[in-house]
């Protein structure tokens, strides 16, 4: 099991820019790739961006490419997700998530909150 804590979120105007960052512990050597997905208020929950712990590849949804960078630190067992020109479609609780294969995201965070107000 990876246990999965998130930080960063907060409130910001439109236009603006956060950092998540998502530390895991426990089994992480098991992990296949690093997830990021948020649900917004009377939404489901939904796919943001995921990056593989090996070789880096990234994948993003098509609402935030451009605008979300998602990166990881394998020494620290850190996934990021840098969120520049956010808008207020962006609010919702982040999710960071470990998958142990290839679309199985089988550990969860908390969920971390970001508001951006007009």
């Amino acid at each position: 099991q990876v246990q999965l804590v998130e930080s960063g979120g907060g409130l910001v105007q439109a236009g603006g820019s956060l950092r998540l960052s998502c530390a895991a512990s426990g089994r992480t050597f098991s992990s296949y790739a690093m997830g990021w997905f948020r649900q917004g208020p009377g939404k489901e929950r939904e796919f943001v961006a995921a990056i593989r712990w090996s070789g880096g590849s990234t994948y993003y949804a098509d609402s935030v490419k451009g605008r979300f960078t998602i990166s990881r630190d394998n020494a620290k067992n850190t996934v990021y997700l840098q969120m520049d020109s956010l808008k207020r479609e962006d609010t919702a609780v982040y999710y960071c998530a470990a998958a142990s294969t290839v679309g199985r995201y089988d550990s969860w965070g908390q969920g971390t909150q970001v508001t951006v107000s007009s």
